[in-house]
Formats: structure tokens, sequence, C-alpha cells
């Protein structure tokens, strides 16, 4: 019988696509047992490599975020989004400028600073400090230290001479609320001999506890006041900060801001200060998402190979179905339904498995930290003291469409060999 008198025949095999006969011999392939046994193995690490690589991208997509969001959160919360420094002349006209800037729309609020550096030092022990000046009302106001104060109060932080210090500052100049810590800078009064070097001790009043090392072992606040008096810049500010509603459109803010400034000032935002260490950020989410793709992508080589070798392992029984009257597409459709189920339930046991522990990420860092004895994420190396997880709804949704893409375009060579398979060959020494 040639292989068109097939297709013409009419059997009960013919039935409509996807019909229960259909779905019956593909899973009866996936659990391929005896001599196919080597076939269920492809299967099985087909399977486990799709499911990994969908674990893996979900869970270190969702770090990547984590880490970029809450590393943008906290650098703004501390920094602002916009730098404003007096050129030509001193900024001591600061405060018109500050009123004016924060009545800017899309402005949250502004404020000036006076900012240096400086030797901090305790009877313990002694650290390197940025020194910002700031008034109350701005200190309260500020992301990053208003509601994060760890012990103490700000209240009366303008009428005092007390610092607010980074509790791990505080705590690597083993400091508490009312101690004195000492602040050394190079710039201080001019005497015969040349500058001297300025000192000056200050009470402790508040910590703060950012999160951010960095920030938490560097920084320490003075009522603007003393700072401009201890940085002899009387009745002068060094930089405005300006923080905005939406800091990923400030080209717009910018150009908003600059008729409100009404003198000469040179205008920085948190990309030009940050931009290299972002764009690294950016570089190294997406290599790691093209690298563990080609998980994924191996996987979906084995789909290839453990179909191609079932194809050839059952050309008796394709050859037997079509001589019952099943049609071409009947047979493209089993194998489709084999190699399609492995990467459709591959990818939803990895989506479930990565969801779950890129939302408990921390936990299970804790629990493996207390398991091993070692801290697995020291926050002096990666700035952040607990591991970040953001899923975002984008992402997941590109892992799973690009897996299943993948899978799906992975059954299509096989089972079209298997369509095109001659009956009569196949059987002819039968």
């Amino acid at each position: 019988m040639t292989d068109a008198a097939l297709e013409t025949k009419p059997s009960l095999l013919a039935t409509r696509p996807f019909s229960p006969f259909e779905w019956m011999i593909a899973l009866r392939y996936l659990r391929a047992r005896g001599s196919q046994g080597s076939i269920s193995v492809i299967a099985g690490f087909s399977f486990a490599g799709i499911v990994l690589g969908v674990f893996a991208l979900i869970v270190v997509m969702s770090v990547m975020n984590g880490f970029r969001h809450d590393l943008l959160d906290k650098i703004i919360g501390l920094n602002g989004h916009i730098f404003l420094q007096g050129v030509d002349t001193p900024l001591t006209d600061y405060e018109a400028v500050t009123d004016r800037v924060s009545k800017v729309s899309g402005v949250s609020f502004a404020l000036p600073l006076v900012e240096g550096h400086a030797l901090a030092s305790s009877p313990y022990s002694s650290s390197f400090a940025l020194v910002r000046g700031i008034r109350e009302a701005d200190l309260k106001r500020l992301p990053g230290v208003g509601a994060n104060i760890k012990q103490g109060t700000l209240d009366g932080f303008d009428e005092g001479d007390g610092a607010v210090v980074g509790a791990k500052l505080a705590e690597n100049l083993s400091l508490r609320i009312g101690d004195k810590i000492t602040l050394l800078a190079p710039g201080g009064a001019q005497t015969p001999f040349g500058v001297t070097p300025r000192r000056k001790s200050y009470t402790v009043a508040a910590t703060f506890q950012v999160g951010m090392s960095t920030f938490d072992s560097a920084f320490i606040f003075l009522p603007l006041h003393e700072a401009q008096a201890y940085f002899n810049m009387d009745g002068q500010a060094n930089v405005i900060e300006v923080y905005v509603h939406d800091p990923d459109h400030m080209d717009g803010m910018r150009a908003a801001i600059e008729p409100a400034l009404q003198r000469p000032m040179m205008e920085v935002d948190w990309r030009d200060r940050d931009k290299t260490f972002f764009d690294a950020l950016n570089v190294e989410r997406n290599v790691m998402f093209a690298i563990l793709t080609l998980i994924v992508l191996v996987a979906a080589l084995n789909i290839i190979s453990g179909l191609i070798m079932l194809v050839q392992d059952k050309s008796h029984d394709i050859a037997v179905l079509r001589t019952m009257g099943a049609t071409k597409g009947a047979v493209m459709r089993i194998f489709l339904i084999t190699g399609a189920t492995i990467g459709i339930v591959g990818t939803l046991v990895g989506l479930i498995l990565g969801l779950v522990v890129a939302h408990n990420v921390e936990t299970i860092r804790q629990g493996l930290n207390w398991l091993l004895g070692a801290n697995l994420f020291p926050a002096e190396l990666y700035f952040l003291s607990q591991l970040p997880s953001r899923v975002e709804t984008g992402d997941v949704v590109a892992v799973v469409v690009m897996t299943l893409f993948l899978s799906l375009a992975a059954t299509i060579y096989p089972s079209w060999r298997a369509a095109k398979l001659d009956p009569v060959k196949a059987l002819r020494y039968e």
C-alpha cells in the first residue's frame, strides 16, 4: 500500500487533533521501559535541566533586581537625586535657592549641606568619616536617616552640639549614646607656623542604621551651624541636595529646576555620580541571564536528541499506526506532545520552586549560615546587611516564555521526522 493511499484510507485513528488517543500514546512513550530505558533517562535529564534553568533564572534575576533596588534606594536615601554647587561665588544665599527649588513641580524637598572629611576617634579607636552639617528638620525628612534611628533621638538637634553617628561607625569606635566623639580635620586655624588641624569633641546624640555598611560605617551628621563653624564656612553651604518624585526622569527635572536657581550653579545628578556602578550591575544582570539561559538551551537540545532516538526506536510502531490509518499530522502531534510535556511540566515546576526560593532567599541564607557556621553574605563585601530579592513580573514572564519557546521549538524537527517516516520501508523486513 502506498503512502498516499494511507493518507486517504478512512480509519478510526484519523481522529480530531490532540485527541485522547494521541495523548495516550505520547504519555506511554514518556514512560518507556526495558530496552527504551535510556530514552527515559534522557527525558529525565531534559526535565531536570529545564527545572534547574527556570529555577536559577528566576532566583538570580530576583536577587539582581533586589540588589539594584536596595542599593539605589539606600544610596539615594542619603545622597539625593540632584546636587547643586555654587560657581564663581560662595553659596551664601543657600536658603533662598533652597526655597525656590523646593517649589518646583516634581521636587519632594531640597536641603543645604556643609560637607567635609575628618578623622573620628574615641578613647578606643579611630576611623575616617564623612561629616555633614544639616538642619534638624531636614535630617528628620532624610529618607535614609529619619526613619532609621537605632538609638537616641533627633529632637533638639539644632539647639545642641550633638552628633548623629552611623551605627557601624559607633560600634567600631565603641561609642554609646552620651559618649564623646572627637573630630580632627586638616583645615583649622591660621597661625604663624601654618594651618593647624581643627579638633573638637561632640556628644553622640543618636545612631542610625541604613542597612548599607558603606554609610553606616562612615557618616556623621552635625547641626548646620556647628559644621559651618567647624569647617570655617560661616554663612555658607557647599551643596544643595534635591530629592524628586521620579528619579528615573532626571533630564526633565534638571530642565525644570534650572530657571529657579537664578544664579550660576553646577548641576550633577545621581546618574553622573553612580553611573558606572549601576551600569556594571545592569551588565552583570544581563550576562547572568545569558549564561543561565544556556542551561535551558542544553535541556532543549537533550529533548531533541531524546526524541530523535525515540523516533528511531519506535519506527516500527509508527509504521503500524500509519497502516492502520493514522495521519502524518497525528504522528507528528504524538511526538510534539511527548516533547512539549517535558518542557511545560519542567517550566511549571521550575517556576514554582524559583518563586518559593526567591521570596524566602534571606531566610534560606540565615538557615545556611546557621547550618554551616559561616557568613555567606558579609555586609563588608556586598554593602547590604541582608540578601535582597525582588521578583519582577516582567522578568518571570520573560523566563517562562523563553523556556516554553525553546522547549516547543526543540520538538518540531524530531516530530517532523516521525511524520515523514515511510511505513513501507519501516515494515519491509518485518
